[in-house]
């Protein structure tokens, strides 16, 4: 009885997201939550630590504007974001993250991330995959933003949210922190 509705604005995720199990039960727009078109859903979600992926301040404030218009009165969005506090990009180095892995048809994948520079709430780093079989080297760069509780919070009120709950993510124990903001309005009716 449910409709879901998946949105991602690199096209090769949506075409992973398509095929897996279930795919083609979601209808998928490639976008943003800035350029939606007319919704009206009871939940939004920001899955993988997307929230931290956004790190302009106004592509950000774009976001939340983008789901709060989205969803009904009484609706609910939900996000993970790793917890500032913890300090996770202190264990973004070769010596900590290194690893190989046997990927079938393809052979060992020796895969690492470093930090390349820290700038306030941003943090980028390179992840480094070497193809053992051929001596292939990739490497991935990112930039992600470390938002304080307080932060989010304040975002989240400036877009008309209210902040129903802030806890921990139950597999990731005191690492993260996973925010339940609420569009006010009477909640969403089951049918």
């Amino acid at each position: 009885g449910f409709v879901a509705v998946g949105c991602a604005p690199a096209r090769a995720s949506l075409d992973v997201a398509r095929a897996k199990p279930g795919g083609d039960r979601v209808r998928w727009i490639h976008g943003d939550a800035a350029s939606l078109p007319p919704l009206r859903v009871d939940l939004v979600t920001l899955t993988a630590n997307a929230a931290q992926e956004i790190v302009d301040p106004g592509d950000w404030e774009a976001t939340l504007h983008g789901a709060h218009a989205a969803l009904r009165p009484g609706g609910q969005l939900v996000f993970e974001t790793r917890d500032p506090a913890r300090r996770a990009w202190e264990t973004w180095n070769r010596e900590s993250s290194h690893r190989v892995t046997e990927i079938p048809d393809v052979g060992p994948v020796e895969t690492w991330v470093e930090v390349t520079e820290i700038v306030g709430p941003l943090v980028s780093f390179r992840w480094t995959y070497v193809f053992r079989r051929d001596g292939q080297v990739l490497t991935s760069d990112s930039t992600l933003r470390f938002r304080e509780r307080q932060e989010a919070e304040a975002d989240l009120a400036a877009q008309g949210f209210v902040v129903r709950e802030v806890r921990g993510a139950p597999d990731r124990p005191g690492r993260e922190l996973v925010l339940i903001a609420r569009r006010p309005g009477p909640a969403p009716r089951r049918r």
